[in-house]
């Protein structure tokens, strides 16, 4: 498979002119905090599925287990079949760094995510452009703080170089602006985390990292009561996680504005968090949506 972006996909921002952030007149900054796999890109990294029995191997995708994950050993189309929590040989081998020494470093060899990065640049901008690849290439071309939350374990450093690839390969302007990256499968990401016996799941780690990134926010940006936090995932029990995460938020800083974009099967669904509940609206038009910053004016 070509390594080279196909036709079409170029989005250099040409006649395309910096937009201002929606409130950037009263001071408040939009803040944008994506998941990876699935809504900013679809990658073919696999993950392994383990038989009870004779401990055979099957290959499934990250949206299959988002999909599948609660019932798996347990019911449905892979009760026979689980997850095996191994760093370097289980269902997560993939989705981990591996060591590269330097003379392999030299010899252009990459970490996975790295190459699988180049790889889905290879295929048409459909197959491999995630629900909301459209928001983040705007958080992007306007530079707005940006965070990466993701499941994988690599090192932020291996996520911020798979992006590079992106802009390498010109269908992402700039590299991000961003705010803070926190993989929460990496062991020191997760110390940092405060999970230093590494017994959190996933959805609560990304609630963590959402806490984290949110007073980081407030730290480097200062508080204002404009500011607007929108995070966007595929995963149902993340999506139900997030939103009680972004609800102690909003309870913590009432007159700031919280979103959660839910982006299962293919939806693209915006959430408002309110202390009375959710707002919802299903948008149709993604490549006229600016994430949350197009949304009706704040009561």
């Amino acid at each position: 498979m070509s390594n080279s972006p196909l036709k079409g996909q170029l989005e250099l921002g040409i006649n395309r002119a910096p937009e201002k952030d929606r409130n950037f007149h009263l001071g408040g900054r939009s803040f944008y905090f994506f998941d990876f796999d699935d809504n900013i890109a679809f990658l073919t990294t696999p993950l392994i599925l383990f038989n009870k029995n004779d401990r055979s191997e099957i290959k499934i995708s990250s949206g299959d287990f988002a999909q599948h994950h609660s019932n798996i050993g347990k019911s449905g189309l892979y009760a026979d079949y689980q997850i095996d929590y191994c760093d370097s040989t289980g269902t997560f081998r993939n989705f981990r760094d591996v060591h590269i020494d330097e003379l392999q470093k030299l010899q252009g060899k990459k970490q996975v995510f790295v190459q699988d990065v180049s790889e889905a640049l290879g295929f048409a901008d459909f197959q491999w452009k995630g629900p909301s690849w459209e928001c983040f290439y705007h958080a992007s071309f306007n530079q707005r703080p940006l965070s990466v939350i993701t499941a994988r374990g690599h090192h932020p450093d291996t996520l911020k170089d798979g992006i590079r690839v992106f802009v390498q390969n010109k269908v992402l302007p700039l590299e991000p602006n961003y705010l803070s990256v926190y993989p929460v499968s990496h062991k020191e990401t997760r110390i940092e985390l405060g999970d230093s016996e590494f017994k959190e799941g996933t959805a609560e780690l990304k609630q963590r990292a959402i806490r984290a990134s949110v007073e980081k926010a407030i730290d480097i940006y200062g508080y204002n009561p404009h500011h607007r936090f929108g995070m966007s995932d595929d995963d149902p029990k993340n999506i139900q996680l997030i939103v009680e995460e972004m609800t102690r938020l909003k309870a913590r800083f009432p007159e700031m504005s919280f979103f959660m974009i839910e982006t299962q099967h293919g939806s693209f669904i915006k959430h408002e968090v309110k202390l009375s509940g959710l707002r919802g609206d299903k948008v149709e038009n993604l490549s006229q949506l600016s994430f949350f910053e197009e949304d009706r004016q704040k009561s």
